[in-house]
């Protein structure tokens, strides 16, 4: 029995789908628990380049099964577009599994995100305008709408009903906007399931099954450990755990399966969206770094936004370590710091004259600044090289150095973009 969680450090972004992509060839399941198309993973092997959003980043591996489990915000018209989108592109149909107890993203939730973030202009909190936000609202006030109600036409047409009753007092009379119809969201959706239905099954029964006959299972999670609504820079966070602990819930697996979480982290740091960051560069070595960053550039594989670069923060990386439970880490993304004479890394926060170390709440991270500490640069590229003695000895001491501020082994360290840019320690 052996399940391995794959999860963020930071803010998202760090390549946790190339990492899953990577040892999905040793897998039998790979699980989606949490989030939804909100995100995107990036993978890049032998078939091409693929940015993932509802697919499981092991779709490209044609023994595995991929899960979307209870824990999803499931978009069935993403989840349509998207699945076309990989067999259009000569890809054989994957092995999917939909958990029928997951509930649905629907367009009245896309319609409110977008509104809301039109009312709150530069307060925005810098939502992918995906329904997110609006759909887990709905989920936790029991309004929500399960996949298995998408094959009961009269449970589906009174579930709707009950969530519009709702949500149409805002689009009236908050936004100004027409209410939104039942038949018209009911009609949606029902050109949508005949497509979904070979996929939806009781992923929770199929998942304990597997796990009592030895299977080897990967749960992947969406952002990162900074975006959580608990433990991250609330409230520029998602809307669902992104911790390694939620996958439990959001998998639908005992809490007793989960052997090994693989926290990712990047070797500089990146997200996508707003709120504090640190170690941010705002100047022509932020334009550098991005430019140079992963295989084409640091931009969202969901929203193409150029994501926002720094150098490594190690004390978000060592709190984001920390909460996801880590007992390995994933390097990624080494080769980029290639071309630095010296590879600057904040080492730690200055707030109010104090310098800190423990990553602190959202109120104390506006005033916090870095405290930069350079190390030698390796100034050569090392996207060639799969074994840890051949890489230069710069490149070495700074993982040494990665490895311990964050307190946790480096397993995997990613030498370049695709699948087989991998080397791999102890």
């Amino acid at each position: 029995m052996s399940v391995t969680a794959v999860v963020g450090a930071n803010w998202g972004d760090e390549g946790k789908g190339k990492i899953t992509d990577y040892l999905g060839g040793k897998a039998d399941f790979v699980v989606r628990y949490q989030g939804g198309d909100n995100a995107g993973h990036t993978i890049i092997n032998e078939f091409g380049k693929f940015a993932l959003n509802l697919l499981p980043s092991g779709v490209c591996h044609t023994s595995i099964i991929n899960v979307i489990g209870p824990g999803v915000a499931f978009n069935p018209l993403s989840f349509v577009a998207e699945l076309q989108k990989f067999l259009d592109r000569g890809m054989t149909m994957p092995q999917l599994r939909i958990s029928d107890r997951a509930q649905m993203v629907l367009p009245v939730h896309v319609m409110l995100d977008v509104l809301e973030e039109q009312r709150l202009a530069d307060r925005q909190f810098g939502s992918t305008k995906s329904g997110i936000a609006p759909f887990y609202a709905d989920k936790y006030q029991k309004i929500g709408i399960q996949v298995a109600d998408l094959f009961d036409d009269q449970r589906l047409y009174e579930r709707l009903q009950a969530l519009l009753e709702m949500r149409n007092t805002a689009i009236v009379h908050l936004y100004g906007k027409d209410p939104v119809r039942v038949e018209d969201i009911m009609a949606t959706l029902q050109e949508k399931r005949a497509v979904i239905a070979p996929f939806v099954c009781d992923t929770t029964a199929l998942l304990h099954d597997a796990i009592r006959q030895g299977k080897h299972i990967l749960v992947e999670g969406q952002l990162g450990a900074l975006r959580d609504p608990d433990h991250g820079i609330f409230p520029y966070s998602t809307s669902s755990s992104t911790l390694a602990g939620y996958a439990t819930v959001g998998a639908g697996i005992p809490v007793r399966a989960l052997t090994e979480v693989i926290a990712v982290v990047k070797a500089y740091s990146s997200c996508v969206g707003a709120g504090p960051f640190v170690s941010e560069l705002f100047d022509e070595q932020g334009d550098t770094l991005r430019r140079l960053g992963g295989d084409a550039g640091e931009y969202g594989a969901k929203t193409g936004r150029p994501r926002r670069v720094g150098w490594f923060d190690a004390v978000a990386t060592r709190y984001g370590c920390q909460v996801q439970g880590a007992t390995q880490v994933a390097l990624t993304n080494l080769d980029v710091l290639g071309y630095l004479d010296e590879v600057p890394v904040c080492y730690a926060y200055e707030i109010d004259g104090n310098v800190v170390h423990q990553f602190p709440t959202t109120a104390h991270l506006d005033r916090a600044k870095p405290v930069i500490k350079h190390l030698p640069g390796w100034k050569t590229d090392i996207s060639s090289i799969r074994t840890f003695e051949q890489l230069p000895k710069a490149a070495q001491d700074y993982v040494h150095f990665v490895e311990e501020v964050v307190g946790c082994p480096i397993t995997i360290v990613s030498v370049g973009p695709k699948r087989e840019d991998i080397i791999l320690r102890g």
